[in-house]
């Protein structure tokens, strides 16, 4: 079998994406499907499963509005660019939830910007209000519009639809329009004595309200407003209509809700919310409403009584603000939008059983939702098993999300809701930006450093669901860079192997901007939060680097650590009693990542005399660089370039995976079976290298800006039986960017190997059956197997062959001479017939193969119509012909023009020939004479064929 080269591969196993940039989001009334801003565009997820459904694109300016109708058929997004853009979301017949937007129409509606929208509960009437004070209102599926009112004196800044229950008395109380009120009298005269089906329209109503505190009720049946309502003094934000109360609730940032009765159009109640209220609405079928503002709390009132029924909550911080609302009636839930991103699902629950009078707890958060994590700075896989990751995303807290579906993350009240990338839970407690996060051989144990100039160890514990900041580590006087905590896991006998839970770490590093390297004693600390641990104190603090320490980290022996820092150094130290053991010089930039070699990393032999027995490390630098050292002297083995920017992070990770069908392959030097290194850089890419060969496996490219993080579930370094979990993740590496994105990448070496060993198997029993059909004289079974082979040579050879051996027995109804070469020209498919005329082209350029090209092509003009050619102009070439230097395939145009250019020189030549024949014809003939002692004397004349020639003196 011949040699397979086949390096190291992975692909996109998931990723982790903003779903919510800031904006208007839209809810469906099931709960289920949601339309959020992503920049330009709208995305739209299911909420159950955490799947995209679909992307629709921007047009290039800010969506100001975005709504969805009740069953998810269709949708509305308005932009600054004054269009308002109409989809369908149609619903494929497969069971697979999908969504596919189709643009239904595009309109302007207003002069000016939309600045809100609603549609009502049939999903039939969608309205809109501008910021010329205007409003229209639309049929979604005809696309014209219904009604246009014009009043408010500014920006139109809520809208609600809903249905008046008790129309006779109505248009008695409207206040301050006398004459409005008698023409509502004629006007409900005038509909009693009409049909039914008007009446069925009648009281359909639309309140809207703007930036001076105005809201105005528009009756659509009559076209006209039926009542101003004028009591906020500063912007209604929002607008809700109860049917069982018969009353309108509105909001606005005076940090007042008012409830106004629907038959008077007087104000019921005033309630003082005491906060500037960016959304309210009533909860159904209940006489109970929620709001949601600038201190960022959901909180149930019962504005009959005027009062809240929540308990106190404490301010939040401003990041936390609620911009807007989502609900429906019947959902078990209320989800919230915040000013961070973030989506929070409040459960109604507790609501069921309430009992008058009596204050209940907020409502419970049930899930969060993160729409952006910013820029993703640091990340490690977490738990036992590594089905946990801790993301730092240059905020105040972790974010602990889900890489598998059936994470065993405890009794969770919506498990059946944790889907990848699912938030589990956020360890909140620095007061600063998260720099740097790290994690024990257990899984267990967290550590994360910040720019609070603090470090704190988290105890982490899926399957209670409890996540604890065991103790804090104050003592540097600048922000934390870089924390390292031991991998090594303890002895199997002892207590700290057995129940890691309750054993911490034995000690962990501190690097910070101070340049002081700090060792602390973690092994006494008390990890029940019911016990006060003592405040821990640094062991020894070290004077380290001149300049910002970005990384540290621990040997698999926990005897050794090792520093990286601006100043263009790294250093290797002595655990026990933090001595310098060597200094690697050598980077031209400052070093970013430093990262010790597995335990069982082989010895490389870099030369004589040189052994590696003690260990790898490998740094990387921002000159664009990949070192790694020996640990033996201190000296660089290989340089790695390649990176067109500073190199971030580095990370060893074990050699790839090989199935064991493959693993007799390998061993003959298919794949390199040795460690791996990772790296990422602020180009974007990750690169993956191999140390011992000093080649660059592949490139990794899903980012579009510079890559900060890398971590590996099949770092398990505890129990086999956990390290076992971990080695059947569906993934190898997991990179995190400053694009907001997390990438899983997969290792799919075992399978691209697979398919390397069974193509070269497959053409060498191919090549086999070709060579049995040419010494059998096959020639139609052996021109349509080199077609397919793609052998260009053994083709001319099979051709050239066929046709002289089929001229004994040339037949004048033969095109080529021989039936079977016909019978196989005139029975080619598409990209057959494709790649024969590419081969003709390059055999016809050549004055030895031309004729057997010109017979072929002949054949193959007799044998097909010129619709054929000119269907096969419209394919795309066949994967077989390749690409040009220029980087795209030959088209036909490309191949007749070359065929007839090559073909004229060709006829060109022939009929040179044939002009010269009769000269030598005539010179054979004199010869002839002469030797006869015939003559001709000159200027006789002589006849050959129809011509005259003369010979003259």
């Amino acid at each position: 079998m011949s040699k397979i080269n086949v390096k190291t591969t992975f692909e996109v196993a998931n990723a982790i994406r903003p779903i919510y940039t800031g904006g208007p989001v839209s809810l469906d009334a099931s709960g289920r499907i949601l339309a959020t801003c992503v920049g330009e565009d709208v995305l739209i997820i299911d909420l159950e499963s955490g799947n995209q459904l679909a992307i629709v694109e921007g047009d290039g300016e800010p969506i100001t509005s975005l709504s969805i109708t009740p069953s998810a058929s269709h949708l509305a997004i308005c932009s600054r660019s004054l269009s308002m853009r109409i989809f369908v979301l149609s619903r494929p017949e497969e069971p697979s939830l999908s969504l596919h937007p189709e643009l239904l129409r595009t309109l302007k509606p207003h002069t000016s910007p939309v600045v809100t929208s609603a549609i009502d509960g049939s999903g039939s009437l969608l309205a809109t209000g501008s910021s010329d004070g205007s409003i229209k209102i639309w049929d979604i599926k005809r696309g014209y519009a219904t009604h246009t009112f014009h009043g408010h004196g500014g920006v139109v800044s809520a809208l609600c639809f809903f249905e008046a229950t008790d129309i006779g008395n109505e248009s008695s109380g409207k206040p301050k329009r006398k004459k409005g009120r008698g023409e509502g009298s004629n006007n409900d005269g005038i509909k009693l004595a009409n049909a039914d089906s008007e009446q069925s329209t009648s009281g359909f109503r639309l309140a809207s309200g703007s930036e001076d505190g105005k809201i105005r009720v528009w009756d659509l049946h009559k076209k006209k407003s039926i009542a101003s309502l004028e009591s906020h003094v500063s912007v209604v934000r929002s607008l809700s209509f109860s049917v069982s109360e018969n009353a309108l609730l509105s909001a606005s940032r005076d940090k007042t809700i008012i409830l106004w009765d629907a038959r008077t159009w007087k104000s019921r109640r005033i309630i003082p919310v005491l906060e500037s209220v960016e959304a309210a609405g009533f909860l159904s079928d209940n006489s109970l409403c929620y709001t949601g503002g600038e201190h960022g709390r959901l909180r149930i009132w019962d504005p009959n009584r005027g009062g809240e029924i929540t308990q106190d909550q404490e301010i939040a911080p401003e990041q936390d603000t609620v911009v807007a609302i989502q609900y429906s009636a019947n959902l078990p839930f209320i989800m919230t939008v915040h000013t961070d991103q973030t989506l929070r699902l409040h459960s109604v629950e507790p609501l069921f059983a309430l009992t008058p009078g009596v204050k209940i707890d907020p409502l419970p958060i049930i899930r969060r939702i993160s729409g952006n994590d910013d820029e993703v700075i640091d990340l490690a896989c977490v738990g036992p098993e590594r089905s946990l990751l801790a993301l730092a995303t240059n905020t105040e807290y972790i974010r602990i999300v889900t890489t598998r579906a059936d994470s065993n993350i405890g009794e969770n009240p919506i498990k059946s809701q944790q889907f990848f990338g699912a938030d589990v839970t956020h360890l909140e407690g620095h007061t600063d930006i998260i720099i740097c996060i790290d994690v024990d051989w257990s899984g267990h144990w967290l550590v994360t450093g910040a720019k609070d100039n603090t470090a704190r160890l988290w105890r982490l514990d899926p399957q209670s669901s409890s996540y604890e900041c065991v103790t804090t580590f104050t003592g540097h006087a600048e922000s934390l860079g870089a924390i390292a905590l031991s991998r090594s896991p303890p002895p199997a006998d002892t207590p700290a192997f057995k129940d890691p839970l309750n054993h911490p770490p034995a000690f962990l590093f501190t690097g910070s901007q101070d340049r002081t390297i700090k060792r602390w004693d973690t092994s006494k600390l008390v990890p029940s939060p019911s016990s006060t641990s003592p405040s821990p104190k640094a062991m020894y603090t070290r004077k380290a680097h001149d300049k910002d320490i970005n990384a540290l980290d621990v040997n698999q022996t926990s005897t050794l650590f090792a520093s990286a820092s601006q100043d263009r150094t790294a250093k290797i130290w002595s655990i026990e009693d933090g001595s310098v053991m060597g200094i690697l010089r050598g980077h031209k930039r400052g070093v970013w990542s430093i990262r010790f070699a597995p335990k069982d990393t082989p010895i490389v032999n870099s030369g004589p005399g040189i052994s590696t027995n003690r260990g790898l490390v490998a740094t990387g630098s921002g000159d664009k660089t990949i070192r790694i050292w020996n640990l033996s002297d201190y000296s660089c083995l290989h340089t790695f370039e390649g990176h067109t920017n500073s190199v971030l992070k580095v990370l060893w990770l074990p050699p790839p995976r090989i199935s064991a069908e493959d693993e007799d392959i390998s061993s003959r030097g298919a794949v390199q079976i040795h460690p791996l290194v990772a790296s990422a850089g602020a180009d974007g890419l990750v690169k993956i290298w191999s140390t011992y060969t000093g080649e660059l496996e592949t490139t990794l490219d899903n980012h579009t800006d510079r890559v900060w993080a890398l971590a590996s579930p099949l770092q398990a370094y505890g129990s086999n039986e956990a390290k076992s979990k971990a080695d059947q993740s569906e993934f190898s590496i997991i990179s995190g960017g400053a694009d907001s994105v997390v990438t899983f990448w997969a290792d799919n070496t075992s399978t691209a190997l697979s398919a390397a060993v069974n193509a070269n198997t497959a053409r060498i029993e191919q090549d086999q059956e070709l060579q049995n059909y040419i010494r059998a004289g096959a020639y139609r079974e052996a021109i349509t197997l080199a077609l397919q082979l793609n052998h260009p040579g053994r083709l001319l050879s099979l051709f050239t062959t066929a046709m002289d051996a089929g001229q004994p027995t040339y037949k004048e109804d033969s095109l080529t001479g021989n039936p079977d070469v016909d019978a196989v020209l005139q029975s080619l498919d598409l990209d057959n017939l494709y790649t024969l005329l590419y081969r003709i082209r390059d055999w016809n350029t050549n004055a030895k193969t031309a004729p057997v090209a010109q017979r072929i092509l002949y054949a193959l003009a007799r044998s097909y119509p010129a619709s054929t050619f000119i269907d096969l102009a419209k394919r795309s070439p066949p994967a077989s012909i390749g690409k040009r230097k220029s980087g795209s395939a030959a088209g036909l145009k490309d191949i007749f023009d070359a065929l007839a250019a090559y073909t004229e020189r060709h006829y060109k030549r022939v009929e040179e020939l044939v002009d010269e024949s009769y000269l030598v014809e005539w010179v054979l003939g004199e010869m002839d004479g002469g030797i006869s002692g015939g003559g001709m004397a000159i200027g006789d004349e002589i006849q050959q064929g129809n011509d005259v020639v003369m010979i003259g003196t």
